[in-house]
């Protein structure tokens, strides 16, 4: 039978430990508090989620770079920057596979690899994001076109408990983009730049994408 744990409380620190396991993947997927579900099939990376349910239930999350497919099964390349995640659901299969849901914590970026395990474990310093007063104000002068962006054409509506740093983070992991432009969002240097940057990216891609999202995507729309 599967059994299935939640977390207590997440990890709210702007800190890491200073070597995580992290997975990596063809496109960036978890962003500062937001969550997201992974399935996990491949034994290293069931070796890993095992190996963190033992200890601090942290996972980076990294983005390989193109060309990875030769040496998928190896150690290619992926970008510096990251975010980590901790479990926050894990629903463990009979047969040694998991479901598991990551909550986004915060930014990393590797600075070397230890490859003493089965799956890949980074060398990593954390990148806290955490806006001054004035970024805040600026943010919550952009939350009003962000809204409009996303819920034209639609009646859903963005809940005002959802702060600010949520809403653009949850949007900047979620709204169908191109690999690089996640990535690049990823890296950006605080949520305001990421906000001001997903307001372009929407307004040049048209809003029908961003609706068909809302309307098709389980995690988006469980939060608007």
């Amino acid at each position: 039978m599967a059994s299935i744990l939640c977390a207590g409380d997440l990890v709210q620190a702007q800190t890491l430990p200073a070597t995580i396991p992290i997975f990596p993947l063809e496109v960036a997927t978890l962003f500062p508090g937001v969550s997201r579900p992974f399935y996990i099939f491949e034994p290293r990376y069931r070796a890993m989620v095992a190996d963190a349910l033992k200890g601090n239930r942290i996972i980076g999350m990294a983005t390989l770079k193109p060309g990875y497919e030769s040496d998928y099964r190896g150690r290619p390349p992926v970008y510096e920057v990251g975010c980590a995640g901790e479990i926050a659901e894990v629903e463990e299969l009979p047969d040694g596979r998991f479901n598991i849901v990551l909550r986004g914590i915060v930014k990393f970026r590797v600075t070397g690899e230890d490859e003493g395990r089965l799956y890949r474990l980074a060398h990593v310093d954390a990148i806290p994001e955490v806006p001054d007063e004035v970024e805040r104000a600026e943010l919550r002068k952009l939350r009003p076109k962000l809204e409009a962006l996303v819920t034209k054409g639609s009646d859903s509506k963005v809940p005002p408990s959802l702060s600010d740093e949520e809403l653009v983070n949850t949007l900047a992991q979620y709204v169908p983009l191109e690999r690089a432009e996640r990535q690049t969002l990823l890296e950006l240097k605080g949520v305001l730049l990421r906000s001001q940057m997903l307001i372009s990216l929407i307004e040049s891609k048209g809003r029908a994408t961003v609706v068909a999202l809302a309307k098709e995507n389980t995690h988006v729309r469980s939060t608007f």
